[in-house]
């Protein structure tokens, strides 16, 4: 059944719901090409490395308090979750010996550098000094082109505009079409870098 605007709600994630979130990125970033890419997908255990990989991503989301907003039908499915790294925080790049350890175990080193210097790019890139950074967005494939997508940004944008410092949100995109959908959430583009293998679009959207 479709779910119309008027039934959604967006709230910050409670512990239930990591697992659920964790489901719908694996679909979502499945066929990434970055993800493909530093996951080393045409090789045995690709599914493995990326569910492992997410759920350290996640876990060191919750540990770190990191805003993981999610969408909810009136049923309180959830439909669609959005992952940011806070201004200042101490969870960019610089991830906790523990995380990289764990991440090492579960993806492998290349993978683990690749997810490192991805994000220290990303970061080079940026001019601003003060921005939350968009790390993980997902709506569900049964719930896709009926608007999720897009209320889930404008709770984004809520957050950000309560942050009365923060200069904006940044979002690497690598996959081309949805570039298109971060232009109608009024990002820019930055620049083009290069992530590994892939080319992606770095955009923008100030506060």
């Amino acid at each position: 059944m479709e779910n119309t605007i008027e039934q959604l709600s967006a709230a910050y994630l409670s512990g239930e719901d990591i697992n659920i979130a964790s489901s719908l990125l694996y679909l979502a970033y499945h066929d990434d090409p970055f993800f493909m890419d530093c996951f080393k997908h045409e090789e045995e255990g690709y599914e493995q490395r990326l569910r492992a990989a997410i759920r350290e991503e996640l876990s060191i989301f919750w540990e770190q308090m990191q805003p993981m907003i999610g969408v909810y039908d009136e049923d309180d499915h959830l439909l669609a979750v959005a992952c940011l790294i806070e201004p200042d925080s101490n969870f960019g790049s610089k991830r906790f010996w523990h995380w990289r350890l764990k991440m090492m175990l579960t993806a492998g080193y290349l993978s683990t550098k690749n997810l490192i210097d991805k994000e220290e790019k990303v970061r080079a890139a940026i001019p601003y000094s003060y921005y939350h950074l968009l790390a993980f967005v997902a709506v569900h494939p049964n719930h896709q082109h009926h608007g999720v997508g897009h209320y889930l940004m404008e709770a984004i944008d809520s957050m950000v505009t309560d942050d009365e410092q923060t200069d904006g949100v940044g979002v690497l995109v690598t996959v081309p079409k949805y570039e298109r959908f971060f232009d109608h959430a009024n990002y820019h583009l930055i620049k083009t870098i290069k992530v590994g293998n892939v080319d992606a679009s770095l955009m923008f959207k100030e506060k």
